[in-house]
């Protein structure tokens, strides 16, 4: 995973057995915690038909809120505190999860969420960095590089389903996070992007499946996509060789196709990033090859559509957000959205396919060409057009 800006490893905190046996005395209650949670909330919308009321809430069914609590419940624990509702009942661990989700995912107002769980709106702002803290670090695993060849050449095979681009290894993009900062104040300006909104970039590799690969995020929204990448963790091993390194597709005529990924103009042409071809007048090869890129990329936007749509805590304009705590917010709501992906929650199948992430930002030019980048988008559009067919290997009789 690429840089995230502000996030920081925190120490370990030991528990203490006494601190455990009152947290488990706290949790034992007759009824269902989400029984008693949903009595207890005002202002909610009744739930769509599609959608139970757990779903209409929290954007996830009740397995995946079981899977991260399980995942963050030792961090949050471990660090008791004594939060009370309104009514003066104390605020259990799911209770901490769920106030924290509906802050993500609904991205109201810490006084409206607040209000609709009866709770003061400083203990939502607490409760959501408690949840963002544990699970920054416990959901990690979650948003990773294929670490096997078995899952490249699964997720290789996959892209080459979609539009048929070979030893395709992910998508790249970027989407901006708008805050709305005090223009009185000059640092403020240091946030302000090309289309004059104060941003926050979000880069990410995106495989076949919707799934985060690999973000950068942090950098102001006036930073070039191709400056952003080249910040990344991800551009320095592809530099060294120990990224998209692995199995070359053997073409007739001693050519072969490396593994990449591909971007969209803003980005510069690599040996292993791959941009359309530039112009109006292409031959029929390079606009077929164009109109298949094109239509791969789609994944990445409609990956970045799903993560604003579903962790709407992100999809609008901020008001004054901490620019510390901004990059580890976004990068949990990359976590949930993968886990989403990883436990086949049928919540994603319910919401609607967008590709509308970045409503009102113009495409930018990178413009930066490599001779090796060159040759391999044409053999690829070669290889496309029938003309460069793959090695055809004897079968020996024995």
């Amino acid at each position: 995973m690429g840089p995230v800006r502000g996030f920081k490893k925190r120490r370990k905190i030991e528990k203490k057995p006494e601190e455990n046996a009152s947290a488990s005395s706290e949790k034992e209650r007759s009824l269902d915690w989400w029984d008693e949670l949903s009595k207890r909330m005002n202002g909610l919308q009744s739930p769509s038909k599609d959608l139970d009321k757990f779903k209409s809430v929290f954007k996830i069914s009740r397995k995946t809120f079981n899977y991260i609590c399980s995942l963050v419940k030792e961090d949050m624990m471990a660090r008791p505190v004594n939060f009370s509702f309104s009514n003066g009942k104390p605020v259990s661990f799911e209770d901490q999860v769920a106030v924290a989700l509906r802050r993500l995912s609904s991205g109201a107002s810490l006084v409206t969420v607040g209000d609709s769980f009866g709770l003061h709106h400083s203990t939502v702002s607490q409760l959501t960095w408690r949840f963002v803290e544990a699970m920054e670090e416990r959901g990690l695993p979650h948003l990773q590089w294929p670490s096997t060849e078995a899952e490249m050449t699964e997720m290789k095979s996959k892209f080459e389903k979609i539009q048929g681009l070979p030893n395709c290894c992910g998508v790249i993009d970027t989407t901006h996070v708008m805050m709305c900062l005090p223009a009185s104040d000059p640092a403020s300006k240091v946030w302000l992007d090309h289309e004059k909104n104060h941003s926050m970039v979000l880069q990410a590799i995106v495989d076949p499946e919707m799934r985060f690969r690999d973000i950068v995020t942090g950098w102001p929204g006036k930073i070039e996509d191709w400056l952003v990448f080249q910040s990344s963790n991800f551009y320095k091993l592809c530099d060294k060789e120990e990224r998209l390194n692995g199995t070359k597709l053997k073409l007739s005529e001693g050519s072969e196709i490396r593994e990449y990924i591909i971007g969209d103009s803003g980005y510069p042409l690599l040996p292993y990033l791959v941009i359309p071809y530039e112009g109006k007048e292409l031959p029929e090869s390079r606009a077929e090859f164009n109109r298949r890129h094109s239509a791969t990329r789609l994944v990445a936007h409609r990956a970045l559509a799903r993560l604003k749509d579903m962790w709407k805590i992100i999809q609008g304009v901020m008001w004054r957000p901490d620019k510390h705590k901004l990059p580890r917010i976004i990068l949990v709501c990359c976590l949930l959205h993968n886990i989403v992906i990883d436990l086949e929650d049928d919540v994603q199948d319910e919401m609607p396919l967008s590709h509308d992430h970045d409503s009102g930002y113009r495409q930018r030019v990178c413009g930066s060409v490599d001779v090796k980048g060159v040759l391999l988008r044409d053999e690829l559009s070669l290889y496309l057009s029938g003309k460069l067919p793959p090695q055809v290997f004897p079968i020996s009789d024995s």
